[in-house]
């Protein structure tokens, strides 16, 4: 199972991989939403786990170009964010109708949300 993380913060994208890579999956570091695009140009991943404030390419930006260029990889779109007060977030949560993990998360809450896409997408 492959899992792109798109993740500007170091630590959390090392948590991340951490906890993903010992579970057995095979994780692919991207530190904001234009390397991510980069990467999804040339491979597929089962899950993409988007922070939603990255640099050079929003979250929300990257979401809106795999909805047209890689619309089956949708249902595999988890987003994280430490911005849950803004109304802009939230709109923008309810209407890509993904699940979503507010930060900071632990390992374990990060496996169950990735469990459940996994599940509902099976």
């Amino acid at each position: 199972m492959r899992v792109l993380v798109v993740e500007d913060e170091p630590v959390i994208s090392q948590v991340c991989h951490r906890t993903l890579d010992r579970q057995g999956f095979n994780v692919t570091l991207c530190p904001d939403g234009r390397a991510a695009q980069e990467c999804l140009q040339t491979s597929s991943f089962d899950l993409c786990l988007i922070d939603i404030r990255t640099p050079r390419m929003s979250g929300e930006e990257l979401f809106n170009w795999i909805k047209g260029q890689r619309p089956e990889m949708v249902p595999g779109v988890v987003f994280t964010t430490g911005d849950v007060i803004s109304n802009r977030t939230e709109i923008f949560l309810t209407e890509a109708n993904r699940p979503y993990l507010p930060k900071p998360f632990s390992p374990s809450e990060l496996l169950k949300i990735i469990n459940e896409v996994m599940a509902s997408s099976a």
